[in-house]
């Protein structure tokens, strides 16, 4: 069979499991497993088994996946998401929606210790949802200012997609890191503006409420001290050379365990829950891994990267038309598609045909440009349905919040998530600026 007709039914067979609710993982290896042996064999297909998945799953980088999982873990079972939200809750929660906008900075700053966009979302969603509906704010904004302040565990530092995209592309995680903080910045200021204006519109959805003492200010953050000490020194020793992203993950890892010991709120149950928990996360990225990888494989056998990206070289389309295709893509597939499903499927195809692209910039910057612009994107794909796994999850929480009300709170939400988009495809610098300086 003719390669290129062969990749073409693989997708279609992927894309056909993936919308029977078959596992992604499952489908992705059965699928790639299947095309390989087509177009090498079925020697050829254990013999990359036998020497391939090794090599793969024994690297020392992607050690850190499961070091960052196992951090936020930590962090979830002891209580630091409700710290966090006190303390933003008592210096901005006086304002008309001021505790929509202290859970978007509780979740900002839960997901630069937990990486995880679900885990952001279910835990502050447990802490701060509760606080909202008591002081009578509307279900739909409670609801979507949490569903949309989620978002932000896959992109600000330390993110587990974006360690992924590094290994999928062979960048380097740290100025990946390092590139993801003004996109990042930008999510939370766009959040807290559609809050602001939103309650503008209709204060009666977000009341104010007594302004705190001073005294109770300072007392929130004696309560977040450690916790900002532990982004500090993570990400601050990344940065600045002194150990590694896996060191700084294992520092991570060691000083979350140790500040939950020393406040006792981090017992050898919890302890043992988030090791156990960490393990099945693990497992579950791995198989998603190990699929994407096999499938990835027999497309680069059948060269369909490569004839994609000289398809595009031919046709003399815009290399921003080209880019603009592909946010449409992701846009559309993230609604049916989990974030890390959609990035190990995609960017090993999608990496090749952007950086044959003149967009007049650095290879090394414009990787990084696209690499933050598709989380950027696929952020889009968890608040929205039908496969918007952040609805869901709150929906699962509240227990009577409708989803289709939480989604209604999330648009304007979602609109300042295309205005983000709008000024990182107008700006690349936005991206990597902070790396281009370091």
């Amino acid at each position: 069979m003719d390669p290129t007709l062969l990749s073409i039914l693989m997708v279609v067979a992927l894309l056909g499991a993936i919308f029977l609710r078959a596992p992604i993982g499952l489908s992705m290896a059965l699928v790639g497993a299947v095309g390989y042996t087509s177009l090498s064999s079925f020697a050829g297909l254990q013999a990359y088994l036998t020497s391939a998945w090794p090599d793969r799953f024994l690297s020392y980088e992607l050690a850190i996946v499961p070091l960052f999982i196992l951090m936020g873990n930590l962090a979830t079972h002891t209580g630091i998401s409700a710290a966090l939200f006190g303390a933003s809750n008592a210096w901005i929660g006086h304002y008309r929606g001021g505790l929509a906008m202290a859970s978007v900075a509780g979740c900002a700053m839960f997901g630069a210790i937990s990486g995880s966009s679900i885990a952001t979302a279910s835990t502050m969603t447990r802490v701060a949802l509760p606080e909202m509906r008591k002081h009578k704010y509307s279900d739909a904004l409670a609801s979507g200012c949490l569903a949309a302040g989620g978002t932000l565990g896959i992109l600000i530092p330390p993110s587990i997609v974006l360690i992924i995209y590094a290994l999928l592309t062979e960048q380097n995680i740290v100025k990946l890191f390092l590139a993801a903080t003004i996109p990042g910045v930008l999510a939370v200021i766009g959040f807290m503006l559609t809050i602001a204006i939103y309650v503008r519109l209709r204060p009666d959805e977000g009341p104010s409420q007594p302004k705190a003492s001073l005294s109770v200010r300072l007392r929130s953050l004696r309560e977040v001290w450690h916790i900002v000490s532990i982004f500090v020194i993570v990400l601050g020793g990344i940065y600045g050379g002194f150990f590694t992203p896996a060191e700084g993950a294992s520092v991570g890892v060691f000083l979350t365990a140790l500040a939950g010991f020393l406040t006792r709120v981090l017992t050898l149950e919890t302890l043992i829950m988030s090791l156990i928990e960490t393990a099945a996360a693990t497992a579950m990225i791995f198989v998603i891994i190990f699929g994407a990888d096999l499938f990835n494989v027999a497309l680069a056998l059948s060269r369909m990267p490569t004839t994609l990206a000289d398809w595009f070289i031919a046709a003399e389309m815009a290399p921003m038309t080209v880019l603009l295709c592909i946010v449409a893509f992701y846009l559309i597939m993230g609604c049916v598609m989990d974030s890390l499903s959609l990035i190990l499927l995609t960017v090993p195809v999608f990496f090749p045909t952007v950086m044959s692209l003149d967009f007049g910039l650095l290879p090394e910057y414009q990787a990084i440009w696209f690499g933050i612009l598709t989380l950027v994107v696929v952020e889009v794909g968890m608040i929205t349905p039908p496969v918007g796994m952040n609805l869901f999850i709150i929906s699962a929480i509240a227990g009577d919040i409708p989803t289709r009300t939480i989604f209604k709170g999330t648009i304007p939400f979602i609109v300042s998530e295309f205005v983000r988009i709008a000024l990182l495809i107008s700006f690349p610098a936005l991206s990597y600026w902070l790396v281009s300086v370091w």
